[in-house]
């Protein structure tokens, strides 16, 4: 591990740890009666340890002075367990290795078993006007790219990820008003080995093994650092360059029905989809778009 803050010690803790440690533990809190706990000496990092994680490998090369870190077994949401636990570093990361009520856009249904990434992050939102949706595309794409070593990843508007023209990956983005600064909430799905699927949904089993989640999980997480270092300045283009859809005719639905088609030809800075018809390039920030041939 990095970030020159000491040894770590790994105990179980019980309910008067985690208030000690600021943490709610209400009859109606997403939290058990156990945990693994574990304390950085010089910091009040925390974990809770479980097997099917290797923590050694998700903190790989990161600095711990900027991040939280909770690992469960299984939990409901794992973006709920952001919402409940307190900020007290710049990230506060969640991971599951399973999520029993996990949610995409729209409140549908997220299918999330064993094996496979779900994954929330949240932060202090310093530019509100920031496509957050679009920028965690493009950091989900460079983490699956540079992890599984491919370039099959690609980008659906507004928040899906593709592979071989199926949807092997979600985002959802909701953000809480704190007074005076707003606390945005990531949540990350990405299927790495389905057992069962609908027809329009992929995974990544025929790239990834065991070990893959902790790297994709480190990847991710390095991606929101670098964000937050102002070091994805050319994320517009990164998108644009891994658009499933760039070019080709789309057809914008709202409430499930059509209310525009035209030719996609990309993205601006506010996130919104560029479409071209009759010569004349008209902007959406709303809605969802089908194409021919993609799931």
């Amino acid at each position: 591990m990095s970030g020159g803050e000491g040894r770590i010690r790994t105990y179980v803790a019980e309910a008067a740890d985690l208030q000690s440690a600021g943490i709610n533990h209400s009859p109606t809190s997403p939290f058990q009666d156990r945990y693994f706990y574990s304390r950085m000496e010089l910091s009040q990092h925390i974990f809770f340890m479980t097997q099917a994680f290797n923590e050694e490998k998700i903190l790989q090369g990161l600095d711990l002075s900027r991040l939280d870190l909770v690992l469960y077994d299984t939990t409901a949401s794992t973006n709920d367990v952001c919402k409940e636990m307190p900020l007290n570093k710049e990230f506060l990361a969640i991971s599951s290795d399973i999520q029993t009520k996990g949610r995409g856009r729209e409140g549908k249904k997220w299918h999330s078993p064993s094996g496979n990434i779900c994954f929330s992050i949240t932060f202090i939102e310093k530019d509100p006007n920031m496509p957050i949706s679009l920028i965690t595309g493009v950091i989900s794409q460079i983490a699956l790219t540079n992890t599984l070593n491919t370039k099959n990843i690609q980008l659906k508007w507004p928040n899906d990820l593709i592979c071989d023209n199926k949807k092997i990956g979600g985002i959802l983005v909701e953000k809480e008003i704190k007074g005076s600064y707003i606390k945005t909430i990531v949540g990350i799905g990405i299927n790495l080995d389905l057992d069962k699927k609908e027809l329009w949904w992929g995974d990544l089993s025929k790239f990834s093994n065991s070990k893959t989640r902790d790297l994709i999980l480190n990847n991710l997480i390095k991606g929101f650092f670098d964000f937050a270092d102002g070091k994805l300045i050319n994320w517009m283009d990164t998108w644009n360059k891994n658009c499933c859809h760039m070019n080709k005719v789309i057809d914008i639905k709202n409430n499930n029905e059509i209310i525009e088609n035209g030719e996609f030809i990309g993205i601006n800075a506010k996130g919104s989809l560029l479409l071209k018809k009759d010569n004349t390039i008209k902007e959406y920030s709303f809605g969802e778009i089908s194409i021919e041939g993609i799931y």
